[in-house]
């Protein structure tokens, strides 16, 4: 058999195996999204109730009125919760940057980083200006090798992330909002929207302001609601602020974490669904290729061996 034959045979043997790796992965990543959008639905019924009790305190001023008061540490490892209330000017912003740790997803990590940049540069800020708090390999190797400040990395993300492993990120965000590492905070990731779409979301995190709920939030109170709103708080204002503002805060980067990883795994499915398909074609054309040059080449011989037969008569 010519040699060209033989390499396309391989090529085609190669492909094959190719594409059941790639379908394999995309079997892979359709079970991880269809698991982790059954928590989602669980979860989000918890983030709309926590984001509806902030809201309500916001509209009853029971924010303002506690954003002048920090409190310090008064136990070890207790995190500064009405500190998160404080407005300063802004002279340095905090991103949290949320990527996927490895490749194989697509645009996924290249939408986010870029969109990231874009508000970066939208908002005049400039590599000194903003610190960079990296959850996943990708985001953290990018920003570091540009000269970004990446203040925290967390990398290892479950493929189904536990509301556990976002307490540490929220301690270590806090206490450099604290202790004046950056005087706001955005969190960056991909919205979660079908299969086929995701859309690039940056939340405002730090300070907890009124403003921050956003104008569907405050609006979705009826009026009897804004204008009659009036709290009694037991046993104080800061005792229940110090409960509900890290759970608030917690609510939102573990939100942001499970939407991107449902983002990452449906882009996981669908890059590797692209794969598959183009494997497909590629066997075709090969095959096709590999016919036509073999056809050739028995035509070749069926002539050689006519002409010769026609020699010897």
């Amino acid at each position: 058999m010519p040699a060209s034959l033989q390499e396309v045979k391989r090529r085609i043997v190669s492909t094959k195996k190719t594409g059941q790796i790639t379908s394999a992965m995309q079997m892979v990543s359709t079970a991880k999204l269809s698991q982790i959008q059954k928590h989602s639905v669980s979860y989000q019924v918890y983030a709309s109730k926590i984001r509806s009790v902030i809201t309500h305190l916001a509209q009853s001023h029971l924010l303002d009125s506690a954003s002048a008061v920090e409190s310090g540490k008064d136990q070890v490892g207790k995190l500064n919760t009405l500190g998160m209330l404080k407005q300063r000017p802004v002279k340095k912003t905090g991103i949290v940057v949320v990527t996927s740790d490895r490749g194989l997803v697509g645009s996924y990590n290249s939408n986010v980083i870029k969109q990231t940049l874009d508000l970066i540069k939208e908002n005049g800020h400039t590599k000194d200006d903003v610190v960079i708090i990296a959850v996943g390999g990708t985001g953290a190797e990018f920003f570091s090798k540009r000269g970004y400040n990446v203040a925290y990395e967390f990398r290892g993300v479950k493929d189904v992330p536990t509301f556990r492993e976002v307490r540490p990120i929220v301690e270590a965000i806090v206490t450099m909002y604290s202790n004046g590492l950056y005087d706001q905070l955005f969190v960056c990731y991909n919205h979660f929207v079908n299969t086929l779409t995701s859309i690039f979301r940056a939340e405002k995190m730090l300070p907890i302001t009124a403003e921050n709920m956003g104008d569907d939030d405050l609006t979705a109170l009826d009026e009897d609601q804004k204008y009659h709103i009036e709290y009694e708080t037991e046993p104080s204002r800061d005792a229940i602020l110090e409960v509900i503002l890290p759970q608030y805060a917690e609510s939102l980067v573990y939100g942001a974490i499970l939407d991107a990883k449902t983002s990452e795994h449906a882009s996981s499915s669908t890059a590797m669904k692209s794969a598959s398909d183009n494997a497909k074609d590629i066997i075709s054309a090969l095959e096709l290729q590999y016919n036509r040059a073999r056809q050739s080449a028995i035509t070749t011989e069926i002539t050689e061996i006519t002409g010769a037969q026609a020699a010897l008569d």
